[in-house]
């Protein structure tokens, strides 16, 4: 079993979205604003190979919007999902699964990709898997993440048959495992690997970076921020007291890190790049 994160590129979003009641002052000196008081954000996935299959765990925000849709989170960096996906030595038709954590458009929009005015999945070969209950959230969105959930992102899965739930048939992979969580969005799901002797958990955006680690920085996108909170709580307790290693999907620095509890609550130990703490 191989296991590798895979960077997509950068995009920005406002910093008080993302850092909720925390005041500037305090986020600011951990991911600086620009002018117009947004941070720069990762968009990073996850490559497993094991036994033959390939997964990919999210894909980015993609390439198939327009410009104006672009414009609002100023693209930047040189890394592209398939330019990452080919750098690791496979091509998209390599891919047998797609796990998408969620599907706003910054984890889903590089699943689907337009061609000749039809949009078609860009793995050919791969099932894409998410949560049955998450799949109706999104298609009959809620007013506050109606923006995040495009139809051009999602229902093109379904279309092409390529789509199963994690909840009804099990994804083919030994030492992988799923943590739900409901504070960020329905039913989102956190893959959480057995690798090597160690535990690695992909945190999406139930911790979407380093600085998100201390409880009380949650991003004011989330639907249930007390919920979040909660299930912080949980997760980070057990990773600090099993010495997981959490990978960031977001954080523009930091790949990943272990956490310690301390007299101020858990907060990183040792961070850096995934392959440089198993």
């Amino acid at each position: 079993m191989t296991l590798q994160t895979l960077d997509t590129g950068l995009f920005k979003l406002d910093g008080g979205a993302m850092f909720g009641v925390v005041p500037k002052p305090l986020w600011n000196k951990l991911n600086p604003a620009d002018e117009q008081n947004r941070c720069t954000w990762a968009m990073r996935c996850l490559l497993l190979e094991n036994d033959g299959r390939l997964l990919l765990v999210d894909t980015g925000i993609g390439d198939k919007q327009d410009a104006k849709f672009f414009g609002h989170y100023d693209l930047h960096g040189d890394a592209t999902l398939l330019g990452s996906i080919r750098a690791a030595g496979y091509d998209a038709a390599d891919v047998t699964d797609v796990l998408l954590t969620h599907l706003h458009f910054d984890h889903v929009g590089g699943a689907v990709k337009r061609t000749n005015d039809q949009l078609v999945p860009v793995f050919p070969n791969a099932t894409y898997w998410t949560h049955s209950a998450h799949w109706q959230w999104a298609v009959q969105p809620n007013p506050r993440e109606k923006a995040s959930f495009l139809k051009e992102n999602i229902l093109p899965l379904q279309e092409s048959g390529q789509l199963m739930f994690l909840n009804k048939s099990p994804l083919p992979y030994a030492g992988l495992d799923f943590l739900y969580v409901d504070g960020h969005t329905e039913k989102m799901a956190l893959p959480v690997f057995q690798l090597n002797g160690r535990t690695i958990a992909y945190m999406a955006d139930l911790i979407p970076s380093s600085a998100h680690v201390p409880l009380p920085y949650v991003m004011s996108y989330d639907v249930r921020p007390l919920l979040t909170m909660d299930e912080k709580t949980r997760v980070l307790q057990q990773a600090a007291d099993e010495n997981w290693i959490l990978v960031f999907e977001h954080d523009p620095v930091i790949e990943a890190a272990t956490v310690e509890l301390t007299e101020k609550g858990v907060r990183i130990k040792d961070r850096g790049r995934l392959t440089d703490l198993w």
